[in-house]
């Protein structure tokens, strides 16, 4: 019956994290024992202060319909968190706090993006940012990058991809899913190309920012005083926090991109949760000492995983500066055949994986680079070793 529904329906291809979670619990329903390190979800529980103010909002009675941009009070410690964080500057008019990242990026692409305006997508890029432009009838423009360059777009790369129907750069840093961070220099570098073009808008997803190796200092194109009006600054307590659930994040923004989110948004899903929102106020307002310890792990883990990778033939990975990802390079399966399944590319090596070894993993395909699969170590020690043991059995 797909003829009843709209082109635009049919368009859009099937989040890849979201469906291999799918079929890794249908198999879990089955009586398999499945390892899922598809989803970028943290295995660690809330913290008690963030869980004690959603608490006392619930006492306090807060149960009504939310202003469609946020409480004040939220967007005063988004406010907050912004200059503590990353010296930047915003007003009240310019955060909108959305149910979760993934709608601040939807609003972004809506409000932005007319009929064949091209998004430029360093690859490889988070799984929705294709279809969301999608969504917007914009035109994903892929640029390649690799693993010899830490997956990083460089200004040529850039310069190069610019047409006169670029409208916007979309990129994270740490990015989903190669952890790679891009350096205030390396920004700078990216932003002098786009003087040249003062046509195109900036979206820079930070969600990962806290989750960081220390490395490679995080920075935001935002920083610069000829990129800020430029530039939307999206956040999110999903991961640092690990709130994945509670679906808050947030954007600071010029003020006229802010002003058309909010009115979208109005239309659509009007304001966030109420707790939840009470509760990133506590997140936001303490300090990021307080999740240290979550990064702090998710170090130990990314060490032991690279390491374990490292003894399997095949498998040739950068080091991640950050999030909670690998994304290791397997092309040297493809053409062969692994316990009588031909290995054609990272689709068919990430279905392998999850039939032979139990492993739940996410092509690179979906990412923009079909030569790679990603891992995420959001999960305990024991369950990485376990998954590596058993990748390594099968190959």
């Amino acid at each position: 019956m797909n003829e009843q529904l709209s082109d635009r329906i049919n368009s859009v291809t099937p989040s890849a994290t979201l469906e291999m979670a799918a079929k890794a619990r249908e198999l879990r329903a089955s009586g398999k024992d499945i390892i899922g390190l598809s989803l970028g979800e943290p295995d660690f529980d809330i913290p008690d202060y963030i869980k004690n103010a959603a608490i006392q909002a619930v006492n306090d009675g807060y149960n009504s319909y939310t202003p469609v941009d946020g409480y004040v009070e939220l967007k005063q410690a988004i406010i907050t968190k912004f200059k503590r964080d990353n010296n930047l500057i915003y007003e009240p008019a310019q955060i909108v706090v959305s149910t979760g990242a993934k709608q601040s990026l939807y609003n972004i692409a809506q409000v932005c993006l007319n009929k064949g305006d091209e998004v430029i997508l360093p690859c490889p890029y988070w799984v929705s940012y294709s279809d969301i432009v999608k969504l917007a009838d914009g035109v994903p423009v892929e640029v390649p990058t690799s693993l010899e360059n830490d997956f990083k777009m460089t200004p040529e790369r850039l310069e190069a991809a610019i047409t006169p129907r670029t409208k916007m750069l979309w990129y994270s840093s740490p990015c989903n899913p190669s952890g790679s961070i891009y350096s205030k220099n390396e920004l700078r570098a990216l932003a002098d190309v786009l003087q040249k073009h003062p046509q195109i808008i900036v979206v820079s997803d930070e969600i990962y920012e806290h989750i960081n190796y220390g490395v490679t200092a995080h920075a935001s194109m935002a920083q610069f005083s000829d990129m800020y009006e430029r530039t939307v600054t999206v956040n999110g307590v999903a991961k640092a926090f690990a709130m994945t659930g509670w679906r808050i994040g947030y954007i600071g923004a010029p003020a006229y991109l802010a002003r058309a989110c909010n009115k979208l948004q109005g239309q659509v899903t009007s304001g966030a949760n109420c707790i939840a929102q009470r509760a990133v106020i506590t997140a936001l307002t303490e300090s990021p000492d307080r999740i240290r310890y979550m990064v702090d792990e998710f170090q130990t883990r990314r060490k032991l995983i690279l390491d374990l990778l490292g003894e399997i033939e095949g498998f040739n990975c950068n080091e991640p500066e950050g999030a909670f990802y690998v994304f290791p390079d397997v092309s040297a399966f493809f053409g062969k055949t692994l316990n009588g399944s031909l290995i054609n590319n990272a689709s068919d090596f990430a279905m392998y994986l999850l039939e032979a070894a139990n492993v739940a993993t996410v092509t690179g395909d979906a990412f923009g680079n079909g030569n790679c699969i990603r891992i995420s170590y959001a999960a305990s020690e024991k369950e990485i070793r376990e998954a590596m043991a058993r990748i390594k059995s099968v190959v």
